[in-house]
């Protein structure tokens, strides 16, 4: 036995307590733990510049380490959104009365424990405890070293809170930076039910190819945007811009501009925006020959298309028609987030047909790709896969069901 199998095993026996808590118990310790995360937000940032202090500024996972009084004020917002969601519990999915007279039910219950494997994003421990107590589960989280300071305060408040309300600490577990838990937690079968990894694509496939326990995959986001002929340039330019600097350290963030041969004359001008954000531009043959000189342009290389670049970079890919877009980007999407830009119906419903993402965006930015933008409150993460869940991850999706059959003597012939 390793010596995380004694945490596991309180994890999954006070996960069972979290059924016989009322839904206004739980909106208590959301509300709670928001109002107490608001009042110790000098303490957080504190912790937090400790972890800053260790990374480079230049390092793109700085801005997702990051807390400052903004953030920690948006993440008390996304608290509030989660407790004044309905409970995604005990709600029935389907009944029916069979011939022989059995009733069936399909009720949603609660994954069970829930492990999420993070790197340099405090926010994401407040956001899936949120959502984990809301949905009944328990939750083991392992955050990277990198965010070591953040996370420990984060759970100090949420045991804090939980202690007042009278539910078990025991049930919402952070381990410790260590690569040895990594390894225990994704071997933990029987008492984690599922894992869910955050963070750079090298961590997911880590996670993928070493665990013993189902896993749901937050993918990472290789972002595509097509300008097609009919599209409003005006428009254009504005959800470029947003798309590309709003947030470049984020999955949702655009990586590659598809545009159109039409548009080349124009080009200038769309990238005139992003180049005053100082966003570097990798183009390629044919738009790098129709852009005026400038020190962030230079010619795309191989290894530009298919880059998640969680920065303030952009590939350009040319192309002739829709189809030509579409394979592009069926060749290097993640299948996170796509974009069409177009005025045309025939043209939006033929790429809304044949892009296969999580969402999938016609004239609008990428950057809504979020839990708290959708209504989901906030999100355990954004899956890319296709099996129990895609897209952003909210309460509904942290429940699996059961069903329920009710007799009256019947027995099988």
């Amino acid at each position: 036995m390793n010596e995380y199998q004694y945490i596991f095993e309180d994890v999954k026996n006070a996960s069972h307590k979290l059924l016989g808590v009322s839904n206004e118990t739980i909106k208590k310790v959301l509300s709670d733990l928001a109002e107490l995360a608001s009042d110790q937000s000098e303490f957080l940032i504190a912790e937090n510049r400790k972890d800053l202090d260790r990374m480079v500024p230049t390092n793109p996972m700085y801005d997702r380490l990051l807390l400052d009084e903004n953030r920690i004020q948006n993440i008390c917002d996304e608290i509030h959104q989660v407790l004044n969601l309905p409970s995604p519990l005990h709600e029935v999915l389907e009944s029916k009365t069979l011939d022989n007279g059995l009733e069936l039910k399909k009720v949603s219950v609660p994954l069970g424990v829930i492990g999420v494997i993070y790197e340099a994003r405090p926010n994401v421990t407040f956001d899936v405890f949120a959502l984990a107590i809301k949905s009944g589960n328990g939750l083991i989280l392992k955050g990277g070293s990198d965010a070591e300071f953040s996370n420990l305060a984060i759970m100090l408040l949420i045991h804090r809170v939980l202690e007042k309300n009278n539910i078990p600490q025991e049930a919402f577990q952070l381990l410790p930076t260590d690569r040895s838990a990594t390894k225990a937690l994704l071997e933990a079968v029987g008492l984690v039910d599922v894992i869910i990894p955050r963070g750079s694509q090298s961590l997911i496939s880590f996670v993928r190819e070493n665990a013993k326990v189902p896993v749901i995959e937050t993918g990472a986001g290789i972002v595509h945007t097509y300008i097609s002929p009919s599209a409003d340039i005006a428009k254009a330019k504005k959800i470029i811009l947003n798309a590309k600097t709003r947030r470049p350290s984020v999955c949702n963030s655009l990586d590659c501009l598809i545009i159109h041969s039409s548009h080349l004359e124009k080009l200038n001008e769309i990238l005139e925006p992003l180049l005053e954000h100082q966003v570097e531009i990798f183009a390629d043959q044919r738009a790098f020959g129709s852009l005026a000189t400038h020190p962030l342009i230079s010619p795309a290389q191989s290894q530009h298309f298919g880059t998640e670049f969680l920065s303030l970079k952009l590939a350009i890919k040319t192309v002739d028609s829709i189809e030509e877009a579409i394979e592009h980007i069926q060749r290097y999407s993640s299948q996170h987030s796509e974009a069409i830009l177009s005025e045309n119906p025939s043209e939006i419903d033929q790429f809304l047909l044949a892009v296969d993402a999580a969402a999938v965006y016609v004239n609008a930015s990428t950057a809504f790709t979020d839990g708290a933008q959708f209504g989901l409150g906030a999100e355990i993460g954004i899956s890319t896969q296709k099996l129990h869940a895609r897209g952003p991850m909210g309460l509904k999706e942290l429940t699996s069901y059961k069903w329920i059959v009710r007799g009256n003597g019947q027995v099988r012939t």
